[in-house]
């Protein structure tokens, strides 16, 4: 006897940041990125939190690096030259990383502030010391698309058992099986997103994006909970992103676009976040189920823009109808015969009299149509 065996997925189609459920039928968990933007401020970072919340994001998240642990200074001193969003920098690269860590010692502060702004409070850590200093204070861990060929790292985050959000820049879909085996040999709760890591906030960057690589994790991972992490300016990308089923969105945010630093010309701001969220809970709403249906506020629309089977006659009791007595026009009261139907009506007798212009209804024929 044959017989089809069915699989268990081996990833979480719905995951738990908190008590805020990540999923397909969930509205879109946005991430407000501060990254750098804190230009070394504790207060400034503090402050980025509260605006965050007050934008609609449903985490802020920073990122935990130490120049020394991320970047060989030496090797970037022996490139040939600077790189993309890298190029526009008037210090070396180690030395822009060293001036944006975010200290270690605001953890506690960080983490407090957030849970006073009912924002869940994110990081992407970098190093196996900021995984262990940074556990007891986050629900879930963001990898970043750098990290993508690091197995040993993402194996090391996958361990602590919590949701794992995994970004996918600049990387090939071996590069993105790879990662995802390294998780998922440890850990259901996966998140992947889509990213291109061109960080200079080009318009010409829209055409790298990509956004179909979703229908492509969506195949490759059924019920995967899929995302975004984005740098492009407003907001097309992430509707786009959102209608091809992405429910996490990530994207850098700061007060002040004009601000001196490596993240804020390519952030959101608080404006442009708000109106993100608001565009985005608009295009939820929008999605609907997909069964095609009559909807509810149609029901109006169905009488009166819909045609109905008329007389073009005065008619009595035992006449019989045929063509030229009829007429498809507009309103079709409830009930009314439907033009599609007129070959069922011709031929048949009427057993009321109507007047011209009257709809024609099924009580008004003598024979069952």
């Amino acid at each position: 006897m044959n017989m089809k065996v069915v699989s268990k997925l081996r990833y979480d189609d719905v995951i738990y940041i908190g008590r805020r459920e990540i999923s397909i039928s969930a509205p879109t968990y946005f991430i407000a990125d501060v990254a750098s933007n804190h230009d070394g401020d504790l207060e400034r970072a503090k402050k980025l939190i509260w605006l965050a919340k007050e934008a609609g994001a449903d985490a802020v998240k920073f990122q935990h690096f130490k120049a020394e642990m991320i970047v060989s200074d030496y090797g970037f001193k022996h490139l040939d030259s600077k790189m993309g969003h890298q190029a526009s920098w008037s210090r070396s690269v180690f030395e822009v990383y060293e001036q944006y860590e975010c200290n270690r010692d605001w953890t506690t502060e960080l983490a407090k502030t957030a849970k006073e702004a009912k924002i869940d409070f994110l990081t992407t850590p970098y190093d196996a010391e900021a995984i262990e200093l940074l556990d007891k204070y986050i629900p879930a861990y963001k990898i970043g698309s750098g990290d993508i060929t690091w197995i040993d790292f993402i194996e090391m985050i996958a361990k602590k058992n919590k949701p794992v959000i995994m970004a996918t820049g600049a990387s090939s879909i071996n590069d993105v099986e790879r990662a995802v085996e390294a998780v998922l040999k440890h850990n259901s709760r996966l998140v992947l997103l889509q990213c291109n890591t061109n960080y200079t906030g080009n318009i010409e960057n829209f055409k790298f994006i990509n956004l179909k690589v979703l229908r492509t994790f969506a195949a490759k991972y059924p019920n995967m909970v899929i995302g975004l992490s984005d740098h492009t300016p407003l907001h097309a990308t992430v509707l786009g992103a959102i209608a091809l089923g992405a429910r996490v969105v990530e994207k850098h945010f700061t007060d002040d676009n004009n601000r001196v630093g490596p993240d804020h010309a390519f952030s959101m701001n608080p404006k442009t976040w708000t109106e993100m969220v608001e565009r985005s809970r608009e295009l939820e709403m929008s999605l609907g189920d997909g069964i095609k249906r009559i909807e509810q506020n149609e029901m109006d629309t169905v009488i009166v823009q819909r045609r109905c089977l008329r007389l073009t006659c005065d008619m009595n009791i035992g006449d019989k109808i045929n063509s030229d007595k009829l007429e498809s026009l507009r309103p079709a009261p409830k009930g009314s015969i439907e033009p599609y139907r007129i070959k069922q009506v011709i031929g048949k007798t009427l057993k009321c009299s109507k007047s011209s212009g009257d709809a024609l209804y099924e009580k008004d024929i003598l024979e069952e149509l």
